[in-house]
């Protein structure tokens, strides 16, 4: 990303204003924003004004509104954090963008490599920072997996795969409506929602993806967006990788195999599961708990990134990315 023209000062904690007030907000991130150090989170916006009070009042945050707007132009906001469904992420990061503030957006970045590309040259032209929250580059979990392949533990790289599957849920089998599943909103249904999370860790284990292709499909017809989807892809270097994903089995699995030239790392990359290693040197497994508030160390990132000039490691260029790794394997459906 373009060189910031912001210099924020530690002499007062720096205001965030929350679009959305979902689940993801409860207690994976906007809990992490008011325990970082440095952050506040001053302002909360939700359309229904009876659950964004509640909101507020449960998390002892002191301004609530109706009116994104009034959140992202008002004065005592510094930076916005956007926790709407993916189809609103463009609309309202470009008013961020325009009002020249720091920004965070929820993953997926967009529905579209499109709407990706456009939030991503909306915040370059001002210079202005963008985050996107794919938390788990900043997890110690996975930043120990990626030191192992940075030290040559299990020697080349060759291949990642990653099988993700999961049966449909009560929510599903009640055809009852969830935007997550909703072709208008997620044309890769839980795909869009979860896969995108693991393709995002895969680029920051192994570098850019330059080749990828997909076919998807709906095998059960619970709802409108895809539940079948397979694709294989190449990393910069010549690491291959495969992968699918099916919502309709009878088993949850959530199973990621690298393998090298001499040993192989496995994984999950939603599950709580341990990350384990087979080398020369034997079979180690090591438990690496998340923390509980998931976004802690990516929002800390965030503060590094705007305070002391390092660099996080989801910013909008690689969200980017990943947004078109994502629209290339669903792209021939």
């Amino acid at each position: 990303m373009t060189e910031s023209r912001f210099n924020f000062s530690t002499e007062k904690p720096l205001r965030w204003g929350v679009i959305g007030c979902g689940e993801v907000t409860e207690i994976k991130s906007v809990p992490a924003y008011k325990t970082t150090p440095g952050f506040e989170v001053a302002m909360v916006m939700r359309r229904n004004p009876k659950k964004v009070e509640d909101y507020a009042k449960r998390h002892h945050i002191p301004n609530w509104t109706i009116n994104a707007d009034e959140l992202i132009n008002n004065p005592k906001i510094d930076a916005v954090y956007i926790a709407t469904p993916p189809d609103t992420h463009k609309f309202y990061a470009l008013k961020v963008a325009a009002a020249g503030k720091p920004c965070c957006v929820e993953k997926p970045m967009a529905p579209t490599y499109m709407d990706s590309l456009a939030i991503y040259e909306a915040f370059q032209d001002r210079k202005t920072p963008l985050f996107i929250a794919y938390y788990r580059r900043s997890l110690p979990r996975f930043l120990k997996v990626k030191q192992w392949l940075n030290d040559g533990l299990i020697g080349e790289v060759r291949h990642i795969h990653w099988q993700k599957t999961k049966p449909p849920s009560t929510l599903d089998l009640s055809r009852e409506y969830n935007w997550r599943t909703d072709a208008a909103i997620a044309r890769g249904g839980y795909f869009d929602d979860l896969a995108s999370h693991g393709m995002d860790l895969f680029t920051f284990l192994l570098g850019n993806i330059v080749e990828v292709n997909g076919t998807a499909t709906n095998q059960l017809g619970l709802y409108s967006a895809f539940d079948a989807v397979a694709a294989h892809w190449m990393h910069h270097g010549g690491i291959t990788g495969t992968g699918n994903w099916n919502f309709g089995t009878h088993d949850r699995t959530d199973k990621v195999e690298i393998l090298g030239s001499q040993g192989s790392i496995r994984f999950a990359v939603l599950d709580k599961a341990p990350i384990e290693i087979d080398n020369a040197s034997g079979h180690q497994v090591l438990e690496i708990a998340n923390p509980e508030h998931i976004q802690e160390f990516h929002v800390a990132n965030i503060k590094r990134h705007l305070f002391d000039k390092s660099v996080h490691p989801s910013t909008g260029i690689t969200g980017l990315h990943t947004s078109w790794v994502m629209e290339k394997i669903l792209n021939g459906n």
